[in-house]
């Protein structure tokens, strides 16, 4: 490079360049207009209306999130009317707590409802960061329309609960129940109340509540009861407070999104690498000694697309395949919409399709948008997961049998899907593993793999970690490359990929098309998607066809040296303008063949090829090859799958292992939550674990451990949801191509969470235990683990199981929410079990969450015999649980048992719908 740099240097140009770069630049010459001191193409209300406008326009096609969470919240809250029903509800100091319990439940799906749109933002974030670092927008023309928009969903969230529970339950909104009071907080941590938003809340409507006139009534310690419930949960504010917590309120709101544009302004997104042509030295070495490979490119094209077509062998042998097909025919029901305009109930997406592909022979499907050449390389390859096909297809010469087909053919998508976490070698080997046959030894499976690396140009970057993509690990080029190598380790006979090239600059594919050709001189059977390449791609395939819009043939055959064959077949068309020198073949084919130039010319370019000498030659050699050479025999397998179970589980288990070792960002996160929250309720509880004399203190210790305990648990729920959204998206993958059982893959799944949810455990023990002085016991502390490490793990598998069952991601989302709302309302923390509606007792017994909290509080209370005062009467602490909660100590083996059971439970909903449930349409 250094002798170019002065090579140009001493050239014209170059000393012209040099002369005119250090020339003063003369500001008289300058226009007032050239320069432009805007950063931003509108003024700041174009702007805002454009933002405004995009995000109604957002809003409007998700609208059915948002009807799903205003039914969710429906249904709730007639649930909550139901179990705090107002023919139930007294003017007295009992029924004061249960108005408190259902107004913070109120509070508490009010606030939950909005966990969804952490989703919807997150996932619009990568295209908001591109967005404002090419100037269209500043980061407040993005927010404060989103910000905006919500408020009216916010106001119907709101309208929609106190319509339906302030006349249902007979009160006004307000918090909760037997919560931590906030009298008997350590002074030392009482900011955190006054910081906290739900605080303002609770306040606000608790004094809207309670200092109202009917419960103005004095109770038997000569105070009113509104105040004396205030007072004795350290609510005790005057009826003033309710504008101060409005205020408050409102100040967070927007304090909150201030934070928000900020955040959106100042933070930067992760950039992947720069794209790299990483060739293997060993193969260049090779390549560079071939005496012919100078004959084999032009002077004109990208380096190394062009190879010499020298059968190349390998460590594993296999068996070359032709593919034939006949009359092929898809069909997909016509959408509801169409059918008042179109007659027939089925739409023919592929019509009369015939052709063959060979062995050694690389070929190309093209067609403009629409024309169907994603469909027909997907009827071919048995991908589609709906439509009806018709016709003949043959795999040697035998009818296709899917099962079989699929252990030896390979599909690489458009998309490239790899697990994150995992190096290029590791996605290599977990491929090989469970796709070549079992009785390969290790060793010559992973020698095969090493072959395949450095044929494929990757072995230098082996190590790397594949990432996330345009967010981190290797580049698009060489993650299309990663597709190609786990497709063509599995040593198939037939590889179908779609659209290898696309989203890559000239160099990127002339890299990939390289690897290609070296696949295609082992004599495999290479099907490509193409949507206009540039020459050199274009001259790289050996043969095409070419479909118009309808799904119809219009040509197909050999391209030709310089695409001889298919220009002399279209300029032989009369009325189809002559190709430009140095023009590029492939634009020119789509252009002479487009719509308006077949009505301009008045012809039928699919009923000219029916007519043509390409049509009879391909229908002979369909004939041909659909009858099996002499001598072979019948593709069949005596397993659907290349490894046993346990082999697969083994193969999984590795590759989640290594994905959860290196995925800090989810599993040291939730290490931290859990300490954290430890630590926070270790402060709140300090040493007030066996200082119970009298209800409030054991409502105290009771509501604190709760919430922490849900908080962690919802946390973990909530984690899983993307983790497994995204890995469902890789399993799609390797289960088409027969990897393995999809019960094995989730056990797997369901397996490698266990030791992380036990640390989870753990910490949370070491940490809260000995803070909060619990009773020391080895029984007790054995329980209070065993009960959080099965709650966490509950949660956990609730999360998997609702992916399992949920379209995406977002959708997700909304019913974990519906659903943690659900089964904290049927804990037995709000309302206790003794006191539910008899219609309700039946739920009870069934949410996980009112066994965790009757096992917990059992273990550690049931079977102390120390007098508190409970609502004015002397009690022991166990008679008190059984009398008011109805926990007895002698259910705590059947608590145990079921713990148990609802992690098993959650674990086999989860795979079961893993298996059974196919969200992916193609």
């Amino acid at each position: 490079t250094d002798k170019f740099i002065a090579a140009f240097k001493e050239f014209h140009e170059g000393q012209r360049l040099h002369e005119e770069i250090y020339t003063p630049f003369n500001k008289i010459e300058n226009h007032k207009n050239a320069l432009s001191f805007n950063i931003h193409s509108l003024g700041k209300w174009e702007l805002f209306k454009a933002c405004l406008s995009r995000e109604w326009l957002l809003t409007k096609r998700n609208s059915c999130l948002y009807v799903l969470k205003s039914s969710q919240l429906i249904f709730v809250a007639l649930v909550a009317v139901s179990i705090f029903i107002r023919t139930r509800m007294k003017i007295d100091e009992f029924h004061a707590s249960k108005f408190m319990a259902c107004l913070f439940f109120g509070l508490f799906r009010l606030l939950t409802i909005g966990v969804p749109e952490l989703a919807l933002t997150n996932s619009r974030l990568g295209i908001f960061y591109k967005q404002r670092d090419l100037y269209f927008y500043p980061s407040w023309a993005y927010s404060i329309p989103s910000v905006i928009l919500k408020i009216p969903f916010s106001f119907l969230d709101t309208f929609l609960w106190t319509t339906l529970t302030y006349f249902g339950v007979g009160y006004s909104p307000e918090p909760e129940r037997r919560f931590l009071t906030a009298a008997s907080m350590p002074s030392w941590i009482k900011w955190g109340f006054w910081i906290s938003p739900v605080s303002y809340a609770e306040i606000g409507i608790s004094v809207n509540e309670l200092l109202s006139p009917r419960w103005q009534k004095l109770s038997s310690s000569n105070e009113t009861l509104g105040h004396q419930t205030l007072l004795k949960r350290g609510l005790n504010f005057g009826e003033h407070f309710y504008w101060i917590s409005v205020a408050a309120l409102m100040g967070m709101w927007f304090l909150v999104n201030t934070a928000f544009t900020l955040a959106l302004t100042y933070s930067k997104p992760q950039k992947t690498g720069t794209s790299q042509a990483i060739v293997s030295h060993k193969r260049f070495s090779y390549l560079k000694r071939k005496e012919d490979l100078s004959n084999s490119m032009q002077e004109n094209q990208l380096p190394g697309v062009h190879v010499a077509s020298k059968v190349t062998s390998m460590v594993l042998p296999f068996v070359p395949i032709t593919l034939s097909f006949e009359n092929v025919h898809y069909f997909v029901d016509t959408p509801k919409k169409f059918r008042e305009k179109v007659l027939n109930k089925k739409l023919n997406l592929l019509q009369d399709i015939s052709g063959a592909f060979r062995p050694g022979v690389l070929t190309a499907l093209m067609g403009a948008s629409g024309a169907g050449k994603t469909t027909l390389m997907d009827v071919l390859s048995g991908r589609k997961t709906g439509g009806y096909t018709e016709g003949d297809i043959r795999v040697g010469g035998y009818p296709k049998v899917q099962e079989t087909y699929a252990r030896v053919s390979g599909y690489c998508e458009q998309t490239d899907v790899h697990s994150p976490q995992i190096t290029v070698k590791e996605s290599v080997i977990f491929s090989a593993w469970l796709r070549l046959p079992a009785e390969i030894p290790r060793q010559k499976r992973l020698e095969f793999v090493s072959e395949v690396l450095q044929m494929i140009e990757l072995d230098e970057i082996q190590n790397a970690l594949v990432g996330v993509p345009s967010v981190s690990g290797i580049s698009a080029e060489q993650r299309k490359r990663l597709t190609i190598a786990v497709e063509f380790v599995s040593n198939p006979s037939i590889i179908f990929m779609d659209e290898p090239t696309s989203c890559l600059d000239a160099r990127a594919a002339a890299v990939v098309m390289r690897v290609v050709k070296n696949i295609v001189n082992t004599r495999r059977t290479i099907v490509c998607t193409i949507h206009q390449p540039s020459i050199d791609i274009f001259e790289a395939f050996d043969e095409i066809i070419l479909m118009k819009r309808g799904g119809q043939i219009i040509y197909s055959g050999e391209l030709g040296q310089n695409s001889c064959k298919l220009i002399e077949y279209f300029e032989g068309i009369p009325g189809v303008p002559k190709i430009k020198d140095n023009y590029n073949p492939a634009t020119w084919m789509l252009e002479v063949t487009n719509p308006s130039s077949e009505a301009e010319l008045g012809v039928d370019f699919a009923h000219i090829y029916k007519e043509s000498h390409l049509y009879q030659r391909n229908k002979e050699l369909v004939q041909e090859l659909r009858v099996p050479a002499q001598g072979s025999k019948e593709l069949h397998f005596s397993t659907r799958f290349s490894q046993n179970r346990w082999e697969q589980f083994k193969a999984c288990l590795w590759k989640q292992h290594l994905s959860y070792w290196r995925n800090p960002t989810y599993n040291l996160g939730r290490m931290i939550l859990a300490m954290v929250s430890s630590v926070l309720y270790g402060a709140l509880l300090w040493n007030k674990g066996q200082k119970v004399d009298n209800d409030q203190d054991f409502f105290n210790i009771m509501g604190s451990t709760y919430v922490f305990m849900i908080c962690i648990g919802a946390s973990n729920l909530f984690s899983a949801l993307p983790i497994i959204t995204s890995q469902r998206t890789i399993e799609y993958r390797e289960r088409f191509v027969g990897m393995y059982s999809s019960k094995v893959h989730s056990l797997a799944q369901v397996i490698i969470e266990i030791p992380y949810v036990f640390l989870e455990a753990t910490l949370f023990l070491i940490i809260s235990y000995p803070t909060v002085n619990l009773y020391g016991s080895a029984f007790k502390v054995s329980w209070y683990l065993y009960n959080i490490f099965c709650t966490l793990l509950t949660y956990k598998y609730m999360g998997m199981a609702i992916v399992s069952l949920s379209p995406t991601y977002q959708m997700a989302s909304v019913f974990g929410s519906y659903w943690i709302t659900i089964v904290n309302l049927f804990s037995g923390f709000l309302i206790p079990q003794p006191v539910l509606p008899k219609w309700w007792v039946w739920f009870y017994w069934m949410v996980p969450t009112s066994w965790a909290l009757r096992g917990l509080l059992t273990s550690q209370y049931g079977d102390i015999n120390k007098e508190i005062i409970a609502f004015g009467e002397r009690k022991t602490i166990s008679t008190f649980l059984e009398n008011h909660y109805g926990f007895k100590h002698e259910d705590l083996p059947l608590t145990a048992i079921l713990l148990c059971a609802y992690p098993i439970f959650f674990a086999s909903i989860f795979t079961y719908f893993m298996a059974k449930l196919n969200f992916q349409r193609r």
